[in-house]
């Protein structure tokens, strides 16, 4: 964990444990299941609860557990009441989430503040509608920065990836592998470090800040870099909707107005592109870690792929009930005005 993170987790602490000088009324439990030295803990969580106990002059502030549900259940661990707010991956859930897929897409350029604010304007104008984050109160749509593949061996073109067993986290990523040959395995991001490491897999697609936050700079020292990525991910931070509507309308109003959406949303990829940042900065520092580009001959060849697995995509969007195409075209013309 490098000097940064080790602030950042901290300062967790410290925003954690100064709840108590609020008296707030309400102190609700957030379930996360991530490290602690990560950055959904270090720094979106903290974020979020200071935006939290900011807008509401803090009366509600939040706490962060650990380890109450595996990555998969954590939507259903809030709707069962058992936590107030978490955050899930959509991927986790094949066939429970179609609309979440269309930020994932490989193609999109800016960074992951930019399409998370451009993510969060078309949910409005489209994925809104197909209601998949029903039973619960959507506070922030999100997206991590390119996914790219970490290797424990050298992978210099993209005809090294076919047969690659890569653990893959599922969504538009796995859609990507099966395109690239890729021997797909899917472990929650947690168990990838002993994934890697045991040589179940021989590599992983993840964004940069896998490289510190799940260290991968020691069991996976080669990064193939194709510009823009290959996928993005997908994340929703989410509050129990009967916690929601325990609070008396002006904390209501407060929440909506200063916190949920857009300012949170903006908040938490910004927040990806620092670890993002983070995590190229330990690669480069590491003496025995490579990051190879993908050639020009290599991405044009993954362009066509990337055509390939937008198309399926829209497709999937529009049978569900959303144009895709114009929510497709939206998230690019959003990114592009960022």
């Amino acid at each position: 964990m490098n000097k940064f993170i080790k602030l950042a987790a901290a300062a967790a602490v410290a925003i954690t444990a100064s709840t108590s000088a609020f008296a707030a009324e309400y102190t609700l439990t957030i379930s996360s299941w991530t490290g602690p030295g990560h950055g959904i803990n270090a720094i979106m969580w903290p974020n979020l609860i200071k935006m939290i106990e900011d807008a509401t002059d803090g009366r509600v502030t939040a706490e962060v557990k650990l380890g109450l549900a595996p990555p998969p259940a954590q939507m259903d661990l809030v709707m069962d009441g058992a936590a107030d707010m978490t955050i899930i991956f959509h991927g986790y859930q094949p066939g429970r989430f179609v609309g979440t897929k269309l930020i994932e897409l490989p193609g999109y350029e800016g960074n992951a503040e930019a399409a998370s604010v451009a993510y969060w304007r078309v949910h409005e104008a489209y994925l809104s509608k197909l209601d998949e984050h029903r039973g619960v109160k959507l506070m922030g749509l999100t997206t991590h920065g390119p996914g790219q593949i970490h290797s424990n061996k050298a992978v210099t073109t993209l005809a090294d990836l076919n047969g690659l067993k890569t653990r893959l986290g599922g969504g538009v990523s796995s859609d990507v592998g099966a395109e690239l040959g890729l021997i797909g395995i899917q472990v929650p991001a947690p168990k990838v470090y002993e994934t890697l490491a045991s040589g179940a897999a021989d590599a992983v697609a993840m964004p940069y800040e896998g490289r510190d936050g799940f260290k991968l700079t020691e069991v996976a020292k080669n990064v193939y870099e194709m510009p823009g990525g290959f996928y993005r991910g997908s994340f929703a931070f989410l509050m129990s909707q009967e916690t929601f509507d325990s609070f008396p309308a002006d904390i209501q109003k407060a929440l909506e107005e200063k916190v949920f959406g857009e300012p949170a949303s903006r908040m938490l990829g910004a927040a990806w592109d620092e670890i993002d940042n983070i995590g190229r900065a330990a690669t480069e520092a590491a003496g025995d870690n490579s990051i190879t580009l993908a050639s020009e001959a290599d991405q044009a060849a993954y362009a066509v792929i990337a055509a390939k697995v937008t198309a399926k995509i829209i497709g999937e969007l529009t049978a569900a009930g959303v144009d895709g195409q114009a929510a497709y075209d939206m998230v690019k013309a959003e990114m592009a005005a960022q």
